[in-house]
């Protein structure tokens, strides 16, 4: 013969699921990385003790000011995020919560990872060479450029190591003696294309010292999200599009603006 519950207990009893449903939700593991502000690095001096850009075979010229490429750092492909830490991160101004697969698209296999963070970043280098020297007009049989950023993967440094190229080669400053920072991904032919993070890197630029920062043009009201005070945001589709900006603004002339 089963004994009848009171309602308190009943109501208990039913109540035990939902509570195991919440804490399963709660503790499980989601398939998103917590990302932050990274490093930047001045592209026209030395990271770690080696120059970022050497050229042989053209003349090169002193530079002023910096070229910042900046970076995030998110957590790796196998570490568990939960639910807490995502409506933690959503709410965060210094984090931001994004898809894993978004973060590493090679998979959560820690060499393959590696291995195409390293390979993007290659063929950014060689994007970034191709449409430095074209923008100069300059041969890429005569002139040698080689980029060195250690510990660095991915595509989205090609225009600030583009424009290092340009600023150390051509004659002129574009800096103006500025900390100028920015991201972006580059084609052989100078096309600026967009990447992931920029809310972040603005955070990352301003730490660092940089007053304006160059932004893929689709990606402005990404990085007007939350814009740090004091960094001026350009727009850029272009290689060239960058160069004329910043010439602009050295001559105190109209520029673009997210």
């Amino acid at each position: 013969m089963l004994s009848r519950l009171t309602r308190p207990q009943a109501l208990a009893v039913c109540a035990l699921p939902v509570v195991a449903l919440f804490a399963t939700v709660i503790f499980a593991p989601l398939p998103f990385s917590v990302a932050q502000p990274g490093m930047t690095a001045n592209v026209l001096g030395e990271n770690r003790g080696t120059p970022v850009i050497t050229i042989k075979g053209a003349p090169t010229h002193g530079t002023t000011g910096q070229l910042r490429m900046t970076t995030i750092e998110a957590t790796g492909p196998k570490t568990n995020v939960s639910l807490g830490e995502v409506i933690d991160g959503w709410f965060a101004t210094d984090r931001a919560i994004m898809p894993r697969d978004a973060v590493y698209p090679s998979g959560d296999d820690e060499q393959e990872i590696e291995e195409y963070n390293t390979e993007q970043m290659r063929q950014s280098q060689d994007s970034a060479t191709a449409a430095a020297l074209d923008y100069l007009d300059l041969d890429a049989k005569d002139v040698d450029v080689t980029l060195e950023l250690a510990d660095v993967g991915g595509p989205s440094a090609g225009l600030l190591f583009s424009l290092g190229i340009v600023d150390k080669l051509d004659d002129g400053d574009l800096t103006g003696g500025r900390t100028v920072a920015g991201t972006g991904t580059i084609t052989d032919d100078g096309e600026v294309g967009a990447v992931g993070g920029v809310p972040l890197k603005t955070k990352s630029a301003a730490r660092d010292g940089a007053t304006v920062f160059l932004v893929p043009k689709d990606e402005c009201a990404d990085a007007q999200a939350e814009l740090p005070d004091g960094l001026r945001l350009i727009p850029v589709t272009t290689l060239k599009g960058a160069i004329d900006a910043l010439h602009a603004l050295d001559a105190g002339k109209k520029v673009p603006s997210c």
